[in-house]
């Protein structure tokens, strides 16, 4: 993979609930921070009490709310680090458990803990809420480097998948829709979806499209353990941090 110089932000995004958005954020953290010796984070900025702490560590006790309150005080990696859980070698904010209080995170908060993570950590993840009109999409869309759209190989996964391009293409954020990658979440699967078809239409539209097989593990909903994922579950995970990396900016000299 490509040596990473600079902050670089991706944006995990759905605008449709049930694909294993969440799953997929997190399996992808992992994977970037157990394959590279980047630091890397996880933001969950899920307005409605996300998850993604609770799949990755349980800990939900210290979230993005308390960061923000002692926004103005945190100078080192070491203080900045007592507001996150640990899962493995990956660092992960919380939301907020009260979504009448995590609906009260603005852009410019957001804006604010993305900018201060970008200090100290290589890589920042955010876990994006569902859909596509929450007030920290515009934000995270303008920070993100890479934006990954999750979908599913069902006729409603896919076309969800389809739109979020669409009002990527049509929200002035042409080139990041281009060089998305598409992750097709397997955890539901039908023998009546053509998945490959669906594979190959992504694939006209996207940079890379990656299919994340079902994993018993992970359909069983709860914390998620990376040595515990089957081999080709983690190959995947590779090959989607792989076509991330493939973007990092290179700054070698000619």
């Amino acid at each position: 993979m490509h040596p990473l110089h600079e902050p670089y932000r991706v944006a995990v995004s759905s605008t449709k609930g049930g694909v294993g958005k969440t799953t997929v954020t997190a399996c992808i953290g992992f994977a970037m921070a157990e394959i590279r010796g980047d630091q890397v984070s996880v933001i969950d900025a899920n307005p409605d009490a996300g998850t993604l702490a609770d799949r990755l560590t349980g800990n939900t006790s210290v979230t993005i709310r308390h960061l923000l309150r002692d926004l103005g005080s945190i100078d080192t990696l070491t203080e900045i680090t007592s507001y996150m859980s640990l899962a493995g070698r990956l660092k992960v904010l919380a939301s907020d458990q009260d979504p009448a209080v995590s609906e009260a995170l603005t852009a410019k908060e957001y804006e604010k803990v993305t900018t201060l993570l970008s200090k100290y950590f290589n890589l920042v993840l955010t876990d994006c809420g569902t859909g596509i009109s929450h007030r920290t999409m515009g934000p995270t869309l303008r920070m993100a480097n890479t934006v990954v759209v999750v979908g599913s190989p069902t006729v409603d996964g896919a076309s969800r998948a389809g739109h979020t391009l669409d009002w990527l293409e049509s929200h002035g954020h042409e080139d990041k829709a281009r060089n998305a990658v598409v992750v097709l979440n397997c955890k539901d699967g039908s023998t009546d979806v053509d998945t490959d078809r669906i594979a190959r239409y992504f694939r006209t539209r996207v940079r890379a499209v990656v299919s994340l097989p079902r994993d018993p593990h992970l359909a069983a909903g709860g914390r998620i353990e990376f040595h515990r994922l089957r081999l080709r579950t983690k190959d995947a995970l590779t090959e989607i941090a792989a076509h991330i990396a493939d973007q990092f900016p290179d700054r070698r000299l000619d």
